[in-house]
């Protein structure tokens, strides 16, 4: 079966952008404040090179909250998937929430919920016991636990109570504890990566 890690996407594999509205880092709001993290195409490269499948679950409520159009949310995304194409990368899978229970009503899919997890395992025929998540929010790893990933947790922050299987500050060094992971597992020792 195939595994896969599972990427949050803002805070993970791009810049949150100060919001002087809500006084927040957020996400992008528009193309132009789209910029990937340091580090963050060549943790993808590490990863579909040892052999698992890149799927995108992300949470992106601003159509809900009125704080941008759809057609503002895909240009975003296009600008995404062109700086990801720029480091040599292309996703299997991208699933987006549009929804948020303060404005749109409840719905299946928004982490923490497993939805998107479970249907990508049901579409790649996924080892989810095999696979990752890994993301910057509590409910990316109650998502992951949920659907049976191991987690990672990227933050700064030392001793967080965050019940993740590791921490992280970023992306990059999620990749190489996947990969120190998957070659103990392989050959019972540890190895510099």
């Amino acid at each position: 079966m195939k595994r896969a890690v599972f990427l949050d996407r803002d805070g993970t594999l791009n810049r949150n952008i100060w919001n002087p509205d809500t006084n927040a880092f957020e996400s992008p709001l528009t193309p132009e404040h789209m910029e990937l993290l340091p580090g963050a195409g060549a943790a993808l490269k590490l990863l579909r090179q040892a052999g698992f499948l890149l799927v995108l679950v992300s949470n992106q409520p601003n159509a809900a909250k009125g704080k941008a159009t759809m057609q503002m949310l895909d240009a975003i995304h296009e600008r995404f998937e062109g700086l990801l194409r720029e480091e040599g990368i292309a996703l299997d899978a991208v699933y987006y929430c549009f929804h948020h229970p303060d404005f749109s009503g409840p719905c299946e899919c928004r982490k923490p919920s497993p939805y998107f997890l479970l249907k990508a395992r049901n579409r790649f025929g996924m080892d989810l016991v095999a696979s990752w998540m890994i993301g910057d929010r509590i409910s990316d790893v109650q998502c992951g636990r949920a659907a049976g990933t191991r987690c990672i947790f990227l933050t700064q922050e030392k001793g967080t109570d965050i019940p993740a299987d590791y921490l992280a500050p970023d992306v990059w060094s999620g990749a190489q504890i996947i990969l120190e992971d998957q070659a103990v597992r392989a050959t019972g020792r540890r190895v510099s990566i």
